[in-house]
């Protein structure tokens, strides 16, 4: 039996079919924790499909409605070359009008050397070093004066710092309270023990009973 030939990758129609799916585009990292930096990501995100979308609708509208008004721009630059021309001609002749009919003072300032004028025009940071540390003073508060990024971050981890130490010391001070009954309530169980337990005789100690139950007393009606 012949062998039959493999067919095509190109002829096999399950795999030209098979479309990969589309995931979109990314910005930023997935694993980002909810905060600043996330926000940030998904309002960069939000902006630029926005604009895409507004460039996509523009380059619709543009397709159906064509521009009305074609200008040959060629034609316009030589308009515009025409009037330029024509423009530097009237000021060249009105110059020449006033070269003939020029003041005498105006005259006078224009015939002045330029080292008197260079020596008033002093320019005005030349040398001056208070003027350099205001300015870099000014740079700095401003720099300083930048809103941090994590202030609720971290005024809100403060809070929650805040209040697992008020709890702690809460429980510890239950405790403390708690350890000290069970340690009242041994003793006086012992001395109660004691007191009832019989002399030599076999007699109860009244005395040290009734001494022990009026403690208890006392502190019964004191708290």
């Amino acid at each position: 039996m012949a062998p039959t030939k493999r067919p095509r990758e190109e002829d096999n129609p399950s795999r030209s079919t098979t479309k990969k799916p589309r995931h979109g585009f990314k910005v930023g990292p997935d694993n980002l924790p909810d905060g600043t930096w996330r926000r940030k990501v998904i309002a960069i995100k939000k902006d630029l499909i926005h604009k895409a979308k507004v460039k996509k609708s523009y380059a619709k509208l543009k397709a159906r409605e064509p521009l009305k008004d074609e200008r040959n721009i060629y034609a316009d630059d030589e308009d515009k070359a025409d009037e330029a021309a024509k423009n530097e001609e009237r000021e060249d002749a009105a110059e020449g009008e006033e070269s003939v009919e020029l003041h005498p003072q105006r005259k006078a300032m224009l015939d002045e050397p330029e080292a008197d004028t260079a020596t008033k025009t002093v320019p005005r940071y030349s040398n001056n070093s208070e003027d350099a540390k205001d300015r870099k003073r000014e740079r700095g508060e401003r720099r300083a004066a930048k809103p941090a990024y994590f202030a609720k971050e971290l005024a809100f981890a403060e809070k929650q710092k805040a209040e697992q130490q008020a709890r702690r010391e809460e429980f510890e001070r239950k405790e403390r309270e708690k350890k000290a009954k069970i340690e009242e309530r041994e003793r006086f169980r012992r001395q109660m023990a004691k007191a009832r337990s019989g002399g030599k005789n076999g007699q109860r100690k009244l005395g040290r009973e009734s001494q022990v139950l009026l403690e208890k007393v006392k502190r019964v009606v004191g708290n």
